[in-house]
C-alpha cells in the first residue's frame, strides 16, 4: 500500500541531541506535564467554552518557546514529556472506549452509520490526496486527514503509535486541527439560521464534522440538549471508526517494513494492543455492567491523561520549523475543513 510511502524530509538544522536523554530520569518531565494539566483544568473552569485539551496543547507550545522554562522543556523535562505523549496517550485513548455507547449509536439506524462512513472517508482520503500535492513533510498529511475525519488530537495520537511518526509532526498537526476545532466553536452556530437547519439537523451536522469531542460538545449547547444528544451520538459513531483506521495504517506498516524486526527482535504487531483494550473498553461499556460513577471516573481519568500527553506534544512544537511549512499545512486544514464540512451537510441533509 502506498500510503504511508511519504517523501523524505529536507536535510535541516536542528538543535544539537542530548544523547543522554534516553537514560534520563522522566520525572521532571511528568512533573512539568501534571502542572501543565492543572493549569489547564483551571483554564476550563474558569473559560468552560475552552477545552480543556486545547488549553493543554496550547500550554505545551508556549512552555517550549518561554525564555525561562524552554532550555527545561528541551533538556530534563523532555523524557517525561515524550513518554507522556505515547504511553499516556494510549492509556487515554483505551478510556476513550468507555465512552462509546455502541447501543445508543447504533439507534440512530444504518442511514446515518452509511454517511457518517462516507464523511469519514471522503476527509481522510481527500485530506491524504491533497496534502502529497501540497508536499507537506514527513506524515504530516496522513496525520491532519486523521485528525479532521476522526476525533481530533487523540486520532492524531492513536495513529502515531503506529506509523512511527515523528514527533514534532505529531505536535504540528495536533496544533493545527486543535485551532480548526476551536474556530468550529464560534463558527459553525452562526451558520445554523442562513442554512435553515433544525435544532436536531444542526446538531448531526456538528457530530459529523467538528474533530474533537469537547468541541462538538461545546459547538452544540448553543442550539439547546436536543442538538447535543444528536451531536455526541454521531461524534461517538466517528469515534468508534478510530479503530479500523487505526488497523488499516498498521496493516499498511506492517506491509511495508514485512520481514524487518522492530529495534526490540519483534515484528510490528498486525493490531496494536491498545486498540485491542479501545475495542475492549467498548464491549465492556456495552455491557452495561459498569455503574454510572464508573463511567464517570473513568472519564475524568481520560480527559486528565489526554490532557498530559498533547501538553507533552506541545512542548515537541518547534514554532520556526513549523512557520516554514505554516502556510501549505494551514491550506490544507482550510480545504479538510470545507471537504468535512460540506460532505457532513450534504449527508445531514440526505438522511433527514
Amino acid at each position: 500500500m502506498a500510503l504511508l510511502n511519504r517523501p523524505v524530509r529536507g536535510a535541516e538544522p536542528t538543535e544539537p541531541v542530548d544523547v543522554s536523554r534516553e537514560t534520563s530520569s522522566p520525572w521532571p518531565g511528568l512533573g512539568l506535564a501534571l502542572a501543565g494539566v492543572l493549569v489547564a483544568w483551571s483554564v476550563h473552569r474558569l473559560a468552560p467554552w475552552v477545552p480543556m485539551l486545547t488549553a493543554s496543547v496550547v500550554l505545551g507550545i508556549a512552555a517550549a518557546h518561554l525564555p525561562g522554562l524552554r532550555g527545561f522543556v528541551r533538556g530534563p523535562a523532555r523524557p517525561g514529556l515524550s513518554l507522556a505523549g505515547r504511553r499516556l496517550m494510549r492509556i487515554g485513548i483505551v478510556l476513550l472506549g468507555l465512552a462509546l455507547g455502541l447501543d445508543q449509536v447504533l439507534r440512530l439506524g444504518w442511514a446515518t452509520v452509511a454517511m457518517v462512513a462516507a464523511v469519514v472517508a471522503a476527509t481522510f482520503l481527500g485530506t491524504l490526496w491533497l496534502g502529497r500535492r501540497l508536499g507537506l513533510p514527513g506524515d504530516q498529511p496522513l496525520l491532519i486527514a486523521t485528525g479532521y475525519s476522526i476525533c481530533g488530537a487523540s486520532a492524531i495520537g492513536a495513529v502515531s503509535e503506529v506509523s512511527g511518526s515523528d514527533e514534532e509532526d505529531v505536535a504540528s498537526s495536533v496544533a493545527l486541527v486543535t485551532l480548526c476545532g476551536t474556530l468550529a466553536i464560534a463558527v459553525l452556530p452562526l451558520l445554523q439560521a442562513p442554512l435553515g437547519l433544525s435544532d436536531p439537523e444542526f446538531g448531526r451536522w456538528v457530530g459529523a464534522s467538528v474533530h474533537d469531542v469537547g468541541q462538538v460538545v461545546a459547538t452544540a449547547q448553543t442550539a439547546g440538549p436536543g442538538a447535543l444528544g444528536e451531536a455526541v451520538l454521531v461524534k461517538l459513531m466517528r469515534v468508534a471508526m478510530l479503530a479500523p483506521l487505526v488497523a488499516a495504517v498498521a496493516f499498511s506498516v506492517r506491509a511495508r517494513k514485512r520481514g524487518v524486526r522492530t529495534p526490540s527482535g519483534r515484528r510490528p504487531a498486525p493490531v496494536p494492543l491498545f486498540v485491542a483494550g479501545f475495542l475492549a473498553a467498548a464491549a465492556l461499556r456495552a455491557t452495561g455492567v459498569l455503574p454510572d460513577v464508573a463511567l464517570e471516573w473513568a472519564h475524568t481519568a481520560q480527559e486528565l491523561l489526554l490532557a498530559a500527553a498533547l501538553f507533552g506534544l506541545g512542548g515537541a512544537v518547534n514554532l520556526p520549523t513549523l512557520a516554514r511549512t505554516g502556510g501549505r499545512a494551514a491550506l490544507l486544514g482550510l480545504a479538510a475543513w470545507v471537504v468535512v464540512g460540506g460532505v457532513s451537510f450534504a449527508g445531514v441533509l440526505l438522511t433527514a
